[in-house]
Formats: C-alpha cells, structure tokens, sequence
C-alpha cells in the first residue's frame, strides 16, 4: 500500500504529478493518477504540486496515539528544521506542547547529526580517492539510487541518516523506549519501514500531523512554560536541514576549485547528477544529495515563507544554540557516545523500466497520430519529457493514450465531426419522417375524397355518354357535351391518381434489369423537339423492384424534364452507378430552368406542381416519393435557379432479404 493516496473525485485529469515524479511512480488509470507503491520514493512532489488537494498522505498519528497510551514509554526525536515550521513560538514551547501529548522524552536530532557528521568525515577521509561516497541521509534519494540506479549502491555511504542514529542513541541508553520521529518528511516513513533498519524508529509523523494533534488535544504550546529539550544536545548538526548545511556540519572542505566534495539538491538536479555519477562523470569523493530544496522545503511542513526565509530560521537557531553551547561538554558527550553503531547496509531493488523495441514504440506512436518524428512534438502536456517517454509507459500500462493533448485534440475534432454527420443525417429522417407523416395524412384525406367524388362522377360520366349519342345530330350540342365528357374523364384520372396515391400497394418484388426498363420507358414517352436524351449506365445490373412501381417514377421524372424544357430545348442526362454493394444510384439531369430555393422543400408534397393550370396535378412526385419509400430506397433533388435539376434515386439490390414492412407497405415475391 502507498503512503501517498489519491482521492479520486478530486483529480482533475492534469498530469503534473506525473511531470513532477522524478520516479515515474504514477500510474494512469480512465484518468485518475494513483501512486505505485514499490516505485515510490517517497519524496511527496506529487502531494506538493497537486493544486486540487488530491493527494493524501497516510497518517501515522492513530499509531502514535496508540503508542503513548501504551506501557512503555515513547520519545519524541525532533527534526532540526523544525524551526522553520513552528514560527509562532520557540524550542521550549515546542517541546512543552510534546510532552502535554505524552511523550516521556524529547531529544534534538541534530545530535544524531553530529554523529553521523563525524562518520562522514572519517569515511571521506579513509577512502579518498576510491570512489565517490553518496550520502544517505535523504531516504528519498537512497531510494532513488536503490530502485534506480542499483550499480551506485556500492557508492552509497553506509551511514544511517540523522533520524536513525538518534534513534540508536535513545534506545540504547533508555532499554525499552518507543521512538517516534517528527519532522518534515514523507520519505522518512519509508525509512522506518526500511528492512534493513526495521524496528529503529517506530513511528514518523510530520510537522502537519503534529500540528493536527495539538489541535485535537487543545493543547496551544505558547501558553505552556516552555521546557528544555532532553540530553544529549546538538551542535553544529542544527545547520544539517540546509543545502550544504551536512557538508558544514561534518566540516567537509567542498571547495569548488578541487571539486573532491559536492552537493546537489532539487527534484530535476539531483537526478540529473546520480545519471552523470552512473556515466563516470563525476570524480570527487563526496556527493551529498537531496531529493528537495532541503530539508525546510519538505513536503510535511506548513509554514508560511520561501526557501530563503526559511533557511534564515534554522541558521539564526543554530546561531543561537552555538553561542550557548559549553564546547568541552558537547565533546565528551560526543565521545561518550562514540560507540553507538552507526553502519548500515543497502539492497538492489532494480524498478528500472524495459526499454520495448523499436517497433514496439513505434507501434505505440502510430496510434498516437505521430507517424513521423516531426510529429513527435515533446510538448510534455502528459507528463512526460518526450512522446517515446510516454509510449514507453503505456507500453508498460502506466499511461494512457488520452494523456497525449495533441492526440485528444485530433480525436475531438474527429469525434465533432461524425457528431456534424450524424447530427445532417437526423435532421434528414426528422425531415422524411415529418414528410412521410404528411403525406400520410394526405392519403387518408384524399382517398376519402376519391371514394365520395369518384361515385357521383361515374354517374356524370354514364349520363353524359348517353347524352353525346342523343345529340350526334346536333353538332352545337355535340361539342359541349363531349367537352363535359372530357373534363369528366379527365376528372376521373385524377382521381385515379388520388387513388394510387393514397390505396394500400403491395411491392411485387421481382429481378429486374434496371438499365433496361429506362430504355422502355423512354421509348413509351415521346420526346420533345430539341431536346437531346444521354444514358451515361454503369451497367448496374438486375435488382429487386417492382417493375410497374419503379417505371411509374422513371415515366413522371422524365416527363417532367421533359416538360421543363419543352420550350428552350436542352439535354437530359440519365447516370447509373452503384454506391455500394447494396444500392444503386440513378440520376435524372436536365438543363431546365431549375427550381427555386423557397420551393424546393415542397416539390415532393401532394398536390404541389408549378405547371398551369390544368397542366398537372401535383401527384406525380409525391407517388414516386411514396413509391421509392415503399423500395426502402430514397429520392432527392439537387438544382439552383438557372443551372437545371438533378433527381436522384437509390434503390436497394435486394429487397427479399427481410421480412420487414417497406415505407409502411409490405411486399410479396
């Protein structure tokens, strides 16, 4: 389990722990980063820079309750940058406030500082020009070296840190003591669960933690008589939390002229130079290293202030200890406490990533839209330095593809597209459905009205033919009534064709040569002088149709091209096609005067037509739309005023495969 927890509704998808990890121990799962507990170092960049208060540390202060309301007794090992956090009062009060909550002692770890400070300087001193020691008092950056750089263990000191070795200090000379470390560190938990030192310190809590526990128990510590921390007292050993602060302490000579000592601290630097240490670049025979600015920029800290002010506070405390200090009494505590053991050893815990092959990585890439190196743009908005960084984590399931900003911003645009598509193609069936209702109740409305018209007519019909042969011998007479016979008649196919509109039709699905049954229809319909008729086929084939149906649409579109250029003169243009496997497309070109904008929505409604008077129904589309619905195909227009229209029809090649109703009729083979 993770010392460093994620609370998921608060994570926002920003990847900057990601960025910030110098460990890549963050794992990306539908967006929410969560902390890999065994490539963790612990060094709480991730909790620092989360600016959604995502991250949670795990707390320690139950078990140390637990601990003070024990038998035996617990005492509190203080980290030297607490002076930088408890601003607002001084040592004494501090260490007032500690045993109000119980603990029995309270000790300065800056003397276990000085402990260690001297085991570095022998160390330096015995093996010069050996090898370059690393130093261990950051956990975080041991960690670091044991996880990640495993051929340095050997280079690592094999010193416990400060906290360890006040720790060995107490328990050695108070038998049976619990021993819980405060200080400003996440990485000091993994420490104290550190294997090879298990058992030293028993529980950390950090200065945030503390501060809940005062206010918990009420306890206000610069209302307390302030009280002295417990022997033995540091000394040069306060100064340790500042950069260079162990190199000053252990009086180690880190003169930039010969190089033979060095520090480095920070999240990207001291990376940075453990890599180089790794390539044999580095030649000197200390290097300290800090994870962070120091400790009074850990991650447990809560004050207010900036790297400087907070240095400042330490330096002026330990400026302040020295001067009170009794020189030749420190010195025989010091030796005094010479024999304490202060060694330790490391292990190799290799957390080093498989580098995948290059295809592998390239594969990765590809479906990142990054096809070519130019594409790889490193803009780091995942989190990661370079795109192969990133492809490398996912191939190893840490990252995701949706980290990647450019590749989010290609899938949006492709994702707005269809939504455009998919929003045109609704709109088109909302239109047909609003058009398919209409003409719905239409064909209610008119085949009523055929049904109560086409009775009486028959009778006007049937009287007035009994009446034209009673007046043969009377030509005056003959002509009007063969005029009522006429316009009866010709009021009698109009109501045919209210009928075929509105009846209840069946499609007699039959194999059909589409291309064939145009030439038949237009050799039944006679052409207009001037007009000139093109067939550009495909050669398209048989497909299921009802032929009647299907040559009643092809009959009233090429008449109405027929007659919208029957005065000019022009060309009609017949195209078929197939779009694909299972629908053919034919279109009807003329060069006629076109239709209007305001009127092309209307042309397919019944009774409809631009024609004079007398000249047409308004039918003859709006059964042909009916028709190509009952097909399950579709019917269209494409004209602008001036350049002609362009009807278009698509028919499906096969019919008998469902058992579905077409356009709300069903067929029969």
């Amino acid at each position: 389990m993770s010392i460093i927890e994620t609370i998921k509704e608060r994570c926002k998808r920003c990847y900057t722990c990601v960025r910030e990890c110098p460990a890549k121990a963050i794992r990306i799962v539908d967006g929410q980063a969560s902390v890999i507990a065994e490539r963790c170092i612990g060094c709480g960049n991730c909790y620092l820079v989360c600016t959604q208060d995502a991250k949670r540390v795990a707390s320690s202060a139950g078990r140390v309750r637990a601990l003070l309301a024990g038998e035996a007794p617990v005492a509190a090992i203080v980290a030297p940058s607490f002076p930088a956090e408890f601003v607002e009062y001084d040592a004494g009060r501090l260490v007032a406030g500690l045993r109000r909550l119980g603990f029995k002692q309270v000790h300065e770890v800056a003397f276990g500082a000085d402990l260690v400070s001297r085991a570095y300087r022998d160390l330096t001193a015995r093996a010069s020009g050996t090898k370059c020691f690393i130093g261990t008092s950051c956990p975080a950056a041991y960690l670091f070296v044991e996880k990640y750089h495993p051929e340095l263990v050997d280079n690592l000191a094999p010193i416990v840190s400060p906290m360890v070795a006040t720790a060995r200090v107490v328990k050695k000379h108070w038998p049976g003591t619990k021993v819980v470390f405060v200080g400003p560190c996440i990485a000091k938990k993994l420490e104290a669960m550190d294997p090879d030192i298990a058992g030293e310190v028993d529980e950390v809590l950090m200065f945030s933690e503390l501060r809940e526990m005062f206010a918990e128990e009420g306890i206000e510590p610069e209302k307390l008589e302030p009280s002295e921390f417990d022997e033995p007292r540091g000394f040069l050993g306060s100064i340790f939390p500042v950069p260079r602060g162990s190199l000053r302490s252990a009086r180690l000579d880190d003169d930039p002229i010969t190089a033979r000592i060095a520090e480095v601290n920070g999240r990207y630097r001291f990376a940075g130079a453990l890599e180089e240490l790794s390539k044999g670049m580095i030649k000197a025979d200390f290097l300290e290293v800090l994870c962070c600015e120091g400790c009074t920029m850990g991650p447990g800290m809560t004050s207010e202030g900036r790297s400087f002010l907070r240095r400042l506070r330490v330096s002026e405390y330990a400026q302040e200890r020295i001067h009170e200090m009794d020189m030749r009494r420190w010195q025989v505590t010091l030796d005094r406490y010479g024999d304490i053991d202060l060694t330790r050893s490391f292990r190799r815990e290799d957390r080093r990533m498989k580098i995948p092959t290059e295809e592998e990585i390239r594969a990765i890439l590809k479906r990142l839209g990054k096809e070519k190196r130019e594409d790889e743009l490193n803009c780091g908005a995942c989190g990661y330095h370079t795109c192969r960084e990133h492809a490398i984590a996912i191939y190893h399931g840490i990252a995701e593809s949706e980290m990647c900003l450019p590749y989010m911003i290609e899938e949006l645009k492709h994702a707005l597209e269809q939504l455009e598509e998919s929003h045109r193609t609704l709109q088109e069936v909302q239109e047909q459905l609003v058009h398919s209702e209409k003409l719905a109740s239409m064909g209610q409305l008119a085949a009523g009205i055929a049904h109560e018209v086409n009775n009486p007519l028959g009778t006007v019909l049937l009287y007035s033919n009994l009446l034209l042969d009673d007046v043969k011998d009377n030509e005056e007479l003959r002509e009007e009534v063969e005029m009522v016979v006429k316009e009866a008649q010709r009021c009698k196919r109009i109501i045919s064709n209210l009928l075929d509109f509105a009846r209840q039709k069946k499609v007699i699905a039959e194999r059909t040569d589409i291309e064939r049954l145009i030439d038949e229809t237009l050799a039944g319909i006679p052409k207009p002088k001037g007009v000139e008729v093109v067939r550009e086929y495909g050669g398209v084939g048989k497909i299921e149709e009802d032929q009647s149906q299907i040559k009643q649409v092809f009959t009233n579109l090429i008449k109405n091209a027929y007659e919208a250029m029957e005065e000019t003169g022009g060309k009609l243009v017949i195209r078929t096609f197939e779009l694909d496997e299972d629908r053919v497309r034919l279109e009807f070109a003329d060069t006629g005067p076109g239709i209007e904008p305001s009127i092309k929505g209307k042309i397919f409604n019944p009774f409809f037509t631009t024609k004079p008077l007398g000249k047409g129904t308004g039918l003859g589309l709006a059964v042909s739309y009916g028709i190509v619905k009952m097909h399950r195909g579709d019917i269209g227009v494409e004209s602008e005023p001036g350049k002609g229209a362009v009807f278009h029809v698509v028919l499906r090649r096969r019919l008998t495969d469902t058992t579905a109703p077409i356009g709300g009729q069903l067929w029969q083979k």
